[in-house]
Formats: structure tokens, C-alpha cells, sequence
């Protein structure tokens, strides 16, 4: 039997209608102490069984629920949960000209605090909660049992996510780095050094989109990371991509994207601040793309990421061509839709300037949300005609 937390009265609600959050407001108390990470079963007042999931006793959301009603966490919970996550995504994708994709995306493939990205027969493993990091050997194991022909190295990337109990170490092999394949195009990807867990998978959808407007184009690609909007952007034939990020590593790192695909390509690199760059750059391009990290990482920033949201769409707007193409987006999760429609439409009063919407995007597929689960929804994007 697993330790209870019980529910105050009309707070099982939501866990009828399947969302895997408990808060710390809706708990009555619980049977026993509990640890982080320990498996608890939640019950209402009644004491009717609800679901069981993993205790947190860090931040508002105390349990995350992997099961519910009479579903049962079992052994074979793990193996089932891959088997599944496979079968859709290689429904999804075609595998031979896509070897990178997220097998598990949290609470979207039913485990609330799981990532696992596959990098060409490379597993990447990262924990956003204890429950699910004291779980890492027997997710391995669940790998390593379901996938053998498809495992060269396992890694667990968990320091950033969970700083005062994660840690990075390979739990199978020792491969560091890969070069993955994504609609044909070459990435180096290196989990070990790299940002998140070595790539930014959700955007493969809609950097093949941008190839459609790129052909004969200058395309500047703004917070670039690895590059991956710059590739898909002189795969299509543009005439000049330039990559600005305010990292030098990133930069190099895009520039060796760039080689691997197009070694003779006209691609510009800049180590730069984005806002500074545009501020100071005297370039007319036909297509860009804004694509900046969270600038909203919890409620109480959600004013100032929406100016900054609003100055960096300014300055991109201000240095595109007549009929040109601009591709916005946002991560930040407590900025939703409609803020970030809202906020581009008041960059685009700003510039006065005639403006249609061609687009509206959101992370790729294999990055589901549990439609119970509206907050799993994060990335948002805009596509704009600009004349």
C-alpha cells in the first residue's frame, strides 16, 4: 500500500476530468510523512481511490499523476509508455529521413515530468521532478529491454531541470554527440554541452514551412541556436542567411550546421545580443525569424517578457522588406495566444504598416498536448505577410 494524500472536499474535480496536477491548496492531509519523489496514492474525502503519481515537496504542484481511477502503476508501466510513445511517433514521422524526434513529452504521453529526445539511436533522458529522476535506472532498463537494436547511449540530462538532487551521467554507453537527421538535413547534436537536451526538436515543422517562402531570399535568423531555421532557409535556395545569437558557441555551432549541409553557402555567423544587433544593423531582409527563449519564466515576469515580446517584433518588422515574411514566436507558457496575438498586433500599429497573418503555429506533434492538459500547449508562432 502507498502512502495517501487525501483531498479537500470538491477538489477531486479536476482529477476526474483527467488533469494530473494536485496543488498544495486543494491537499486535506496525508497518512503519513512523506519524501520527495515518494509514490503516493491520491484519494478524495471520502476516501475513494483517484490515481497515484509521484509527491513533490517542492513548488505548488505536490503530487503529478501517472495513473487514474483504477489504472495501476505496475513494472511493466514504463516498457508500455515507450512501446506506445514509439508506435505514434513513427506513425508521425518518416523514420528514414527523421532519426531526431521527443519520445516522451511529459504530461502530453501521460508521464508529467519526463522528456526523452532520441538523437539517431541516442536516448536523452531528463527529469523535471524527483519522482521521476529516482526512477532513471529502471527507465533505462525500459529502454534498453524495448529498444535494443536502437540504443547506442543512454544519457541523463538533469542538473538544469532538477539543480538540488539531478545530475548528468550516462546510465548506458558513452557517445557524447551525433549527427541526427531531420527531413534530410545533417545536425551535429551534443547532449553533453549542448543547450536543453542537446537540440530544439518542437520547430522541425515549422523550419521545413519557412523553406517555402526562402528560395532566392535573405533570410535572417535571429536567436539561432544551432541554426536550424538558417539550414532549412539555404536548403530551399536563399540567396543570403545570416545567424545571430548573443552565444559564440551557438554561433559556431551553426556555422558547422551550415558546413555539414551547404560548405559553400553564403551564411553570415554573428555573436551578438539580438536586440543590439537589429538596433545597430543596416540589412533589409526579405524573411526573418524571431524566435527567443522564455522571456516569461513564471507569472510574475509576464509584464516585462510582454514588452520585451512587443520591442524585439518592432525592431524585426522595421528591418523587413516590402512584401516580406516574418516568423514570430514565443515559449513562455504563461504567455498565451492570445497576449502574444495581442502583443505582435501592437508592434504592428507601431510600424503602420499593412500586415496579414498567413500562419499560426505551435509546437510539432510529436510534442502532444493531453487535451486535459491545455498548459502542456507552449510554443506559439505567427506567420506574417508584411507590404
Amino acid at each position: 500500500m502507498n502512502p495517501k494524500v487525501i483531498l479537500k472536499p470538491g477538489k477531486e474535480k479536476s482529477i476526474l476530468r483527467r488533469h494530473p496536477w494536485v496543488f498544495s491548496g486543494a491537499v486535506y492531509g496525508v497518512t503519513e510523512e512523506l519524501e520527495d519523489g515518494q509514490l503516493v496514492d491520491v484519494v478524495d474525502n471520502n476516501q475513494k481511490h483517484l490515481g497515484a503519481g509521484f509527491f513533490s515537496d517542492r513548488g505548488s504542484i505536490v503530487v503529478r499523476l501517472l495513473t487514474f481511477g483504477k489504472e495501476q502503476f505496475t513494472e511493466n508501466f514504463w516498457v508500455e509508455k515507450l512501446q506506445s510513445a514509439w508506435e505514434l511517433r513513427t506513425k508521425l514521422l518518416d523514420v528514414n529521413e527523421t532519426n531526431a524526434f521527443r519520445l516522451i513529452h511529459g504530461e502530453g504521453d501521460g508521464i508529467p515530468g519526463l522528456i526523452i529526445d532520441f538523437y539517431n539511436n541516442c536516448w536523452v533522458i531528463q527529469a523535471h521532478s524527483s519522482g521521476i529522476y529516482f526512477q532513471m535506472e529502471k527507465i533505462a532498463n525500459a529502454i534498453q529491454k524495448t529498444f535494443a537494436k536502437n540504443c547506442e547511449t543512454i544519457y541523463c540530462k538533469s542538473s538544469s531541470t532538477l539543480p538540488n538532487t539531478g545530475t548528468d551521467y550516462f546510465l548506458f554507453g558513452t557517445k557524447e554527440s551525433t549527427i541526427a537527421k531531420e527531413n534530410n538535413i545533417q545536425f551535429h547534436v551534443n547532449w553533453v554541452e549542448g543547450q536543453k537536451t542537446g537540440f530544439f526538436l518542437d520547430q522541425r515543422d515549422n523550419r521545413k514551412l519557412l523553406g517555402t517562402f526562402s528560395k532566392g531570399k535573405k533570410v535572417l535568423n535571429t536567436f539561432c541556436y544551432t541554426g536550424g531555421f538558417s539550414i532549412y532557409a539555404m536548403s530551399a535556395g536563399a540567396e543570403l542567411v545570416t545567424s545571430v545569437d548573443i552565444s559564440q558557441k551557438a554561433v559556431d555551432l551553426a556555422s558547422q550546421n551550415m558546413e555539414l549541409n551547404f560548405p559553400n553557402s553564403n551564411h553570415k555567423a554573428v555573436a551578438d545580443d539580438v536586440f543590439n544587433f537589429m538596433k545597430e544593423n543596416h540589412q533589409i531582409y526579405d524573411v526573418i525569424v524571431l524566435d527567443p527563449p522564455a522571456f516569461a519564466k513564471n507569472i510574475k515576469s509576464k509584464h516585462t517578457a510582454t514588452q520585451a515580446y512587443k520591442r524585439l517584433n518592432i525592431a524585426g518588422l522595421k528591418a523587413l522588406a516590402p512584401k516580406g515574411i516574418l516568423f514570430t514566436f514565443s515559449c513562455s507558457q504563461v504567455i498565451d495566444d492570445v497576449l502574444f496575438y495581442n502583443t505582435v498586433a501592437a508592434a504592428a500599429i507601431e510600424t503602420g504598416r499593412n500586415i496579414r497573418v498567413l500562419h499560426k503555429l505551435e509546437q510539432g506533434p510529436d510534442h502532444p498536448t493531453n487535451i486535459y492538459h491545455p498548459e502542456g500547449h507552449y510554443l506559439k508562432g505567427l506567420v506574417l505577410y508584411v507590404e
